[in-house]
């Protein structure tokens, strides 16, 4: 009989702690680390690393399939790239707990903020729960390619306690605060990771109101985290426009030092927050040095929006002529669009702005026209692009109006061409302000959204585009591998109390990845239509990962799904055995 279940030989191991990278094996029995070194033993399958980089499975703590993880064993796209724990429930919305007569709107809800189609969550989840904990229990039935982690969510908290009264600017009372705290008390007791909520005017749901947390007071806030802190662990995630009469780091500090619980918040560069990052970063920081655990999340490319005529999103989205199309099969759509006169009619229409909501009247002209800030997407796009790539650039060298260039754009490649808009990070047309920010404990990089925005991005790829190009090809200035690989594993894990993974170490979860740096290379981007009720998805691949391992069991061999599904539900902070343990 063989001494381990499998052993990886010869690899570059980068351990996810921060170390110098070195050249070993790893020895993995019964879904744990068995050893790493020299291995002498046998294995029942040996995988060849040489010239590869091994490293911890990536552990994604922003994401958003709490719907999808009801129904789909495979995960992807995040199980594509590398990632083998996914933590959801993140920006307050998500489908439990929920009353019968609310499955509805907790649709719309999501359907409004993540862009996931609401017909394929309709007809996908089950709801077979009412609690949180009857949720848990329900998600903890279907085995998965990754492990599955989830904050209660505020929105359908407040749903569930406030019911018909739940409307933007709604004021709880004590006792509706108070019977939050119990729901998410009871929530986190039963193994949720955490609450999380959102107080952006961008997040509304399917009929354009904003979302339940955008108007809740500090106190509510507080009296929840505070429920959490009963149940003795627990992040609490927010998403937030930084008004600066609301004070967000006010009330997260005193938050963090009553309960000893970290806080964390979308850390954005954006021209429409009043707080500038650095002020953010700043303020999070002075609140730290007081004794306050907030960590910052941050993205690692521009966020925005991935436009397809297909797509959720595109620049003639308001004009008079794509109304009177929108809704035809895509094949007649197609024909109208490349009808030389139908062209020439759209392009000289003006778009009609009468439904839209002045809250977010700015950024709807950026996505109408705002060419200078859109991009070709073009076969060896990197996320990075420079002016001279914006679609006002190359309309203006192809002697064409900005119009005339994205709509042949978007026609190209049988109607399927994608401009690309970065609305946060992109400030200041380049990714420079972020390098600071890789070295610093305290953020962490997030923000992939993966499983949601299905129709206008796919920053589940974010581990990939990290390795590939702020790693290996970044021509403005590189990151280390060893950094890279320590902010997309341990330290994403940490911040959950998920310590039994994200490191290369006897004793740890058998979670990891075998990587071809030199192959490495993320994929064109597709609308696939094969979420349940042929709903779309934005998908993205990438060549270079040899396999990636789950809990032992190796999930994927060179990007395909091998049909093993060792993933399961996580309950709560996780602890590693003791190495010695494992010897």
């Amino acid at each position: 009989m063989s001494a381990f279940d499998l052993i990886i030989r010869g690899g570059t191991v980068v351990d996810g702690t921060g170390a110098d990278r070195f050249t070993g094996d790893i020895a993995i029995k019964d879904g744990m680390i068995a050893a790493v070194g020299t291995i002498e033993g046998d294995a029942a399958e040996e995988i060849n690393a040489n010239g590869m980089v091994v490293t911890p499975g990536f552990v994604d703590i922003h994401t958003h399939y709490d719907g999808q993880a009801t129904w789909d064993q495979e995960m992807a796209p995040s199980s594509w790239h590398g990632v083998t724990t996914v933590v959801m429930g993140n920006c307050g919305v998500g489908f439990a707990p929920a009353k019968p007569d609310k499955h509805e709107w907790l649709i719309g809800l999501m359907e409004g903020v993540e862009d996931i189609p609401g017909t394929a969550l309709a007809e996908g989840i089950t709801w077979d729960w009412e609690t949180f904990p009857e949720y848990l229990d329900a998600l903890e039935k279907l085995p998965r390619t990754v492990d599955i982690g989830t904050a209660v969510p505020h929105g359908a908290v407040r749903a569930y306690v406030l019911g018909e009264r739940e409307r933007p600017g709604a004021v709880p009372t004590e006792q509706d605060v108070a019977e939050m705290g119990k729901i998410v008390e009871e929530g986190v007791r039963a193994g949720a990771l955490g609450f999380s909520t959102s107080r952006t005017v961008l997040h509304r749901d399917i009929d354009g109101e904003v979302v339940p947390g955008t108007t809740a007071t500090a106190e509510e806030l507080v009296e929840i985290g505070r429920a959490m802190g009963r149940a003795g662990h627990g992040v609490f995630e927010m998403a937030s426009d930084m008004m600066r009469e609301w004070n967000e780091f006010d009330w997260m500090g005193k938050l963090s030092r009553e309960t000893g619980l970290p806080v964390t918040f979308a850390a954005l560069q954006s021209i429409a927050k009043e707080l500038p990052l650095e002020e953010q970063i700043s303020t999070m920081r002075a609140e730290n040095d007081n004794g306050a655990n907030i960590v910052a999340q941050v993205a690692l490319r521009g966020n925005g929006i991935v436009m397809a005529w297909q797509g959720t999103v595109h620049p003639f989205r308001m004009k008079p002529s794509w109304k009177e199309i929108e809704e035809l099969p895509w094949e007649d759509q197609k024909a109208k669009l490349l009808d030389p006169e139908f062209k020439k009619k759209i392009i000289a229409e003006q778009h009609d702005f009468s439904e839209v909501n002045q809250d977010i009247m700015g950024l709807v002209m950026v996505v109408c026209g705002g060419w200078n800030m859109q991009y070709e997407m073009d076969p060896d796009f990197n996320y990075e692009p420079t002016a001279e790539e914006s679609i006002a650039a190359r309309a203006e060298k192809a002697g064409m109006s900005g119009d005339e260039y994205a709509y042949e754009l978007l026609c190209r490649d049988d109607c399927k061409g994608f401009i690309y808009l970065p609305i946060l990070n992109y400030a200041d047309g380049n990714l420079d302000f972020l390098m600071d920010l890789q070295q610093s404990d305290d953020t962490v990089n997030s923000l992939s959204d993966g499983g949601a925005h299905c129709g206008t991005i796919c920053d589940a790829a974010s581990p990939t585009f990290m390795l590939q190009h702020w790693v290996r090809d970044r021509a403005r200035g590189t990151i280390s591998l060893e950094n890279a690989i320590k902010r997309q594993c341990s330290d994403t894990a940490r911040l959950y109390g998920l310590d039994d993974r994200g490191v290369i170490a006897p004793g740890y979860l058998a979670d990891i990845n075998v990587i071809d740096m030199e192959r490495l290379k993320l994929g064109k981007p597709w609308l696939a239509f094969d979420l349940p009720a042929k709903g779309k998805r934005l998908l993205q691949k990438a060549d270079g990962y040899v396999a990636t391992i789950k809990s032992g069991k190796v999930t994927f061999r060179d990007g395909k799904w091998t049909g093993q599904a060792p993933g399961g539900l996580i309950r709560g902070p996780q602890r590693a055995e003791l190495a010695e343990a494992a010897e």
